[in-house]
């Protein structure tokens, strides 16, 4: 399955043994250039646990009750965490849910600068 930047979508993350997974939500934030001609997506995954936000620089939370939060597809308020960058093969995305809006890709960048130390 082909992603843009931005898009909001379910994966089969992998346990760190190797052995099985769960689906979780994660964010694209590979550039399209790149989702275009690779079979592999980088992502950070989207948390339901919130209550760092306030307190980490690296996380940006979505409000399921707004009409952004409501564009993601997400099903509780949650958290993008930056600082948990993943690259995941196409074959374990199972579905676009949603797509976070351009000015919360701004902040998911300045989130990105910072988990990263640019």
């Amino acid at each position: 399955m082909k992603v843009r930047r931005g898009d909001v979508v379910l994966l089969d993350y992998p346990f760190s043994s190797g052995l099985g997974s769960k689906v979780r939500p994660a964010l694209v934030v590979q550039g399209d250039r790149d989702n275009a001609r690779s079979s592999n997506t980088i992502v950070v995954l989207i948390t339901r646990t919130i209550h760092r936000v306030d307190h980490v620089d690296t996380q940006l939370l979505i409000d399921i009750t707004t009409p952004d939060g409501q564009a993601t597809g997400l099903r509780a308020t949650s958290a993008v965490n930056c600082s948990n960058l993943f690259t995941i093969s196409d074959a374990l995305i199972r579905k676009k849910i949603g797509t976070l809006s351009a000015d919360a890709m701004l902040q998911v960048n300045e989130r990105l600068r910072k988990a990263l130390g640019f």
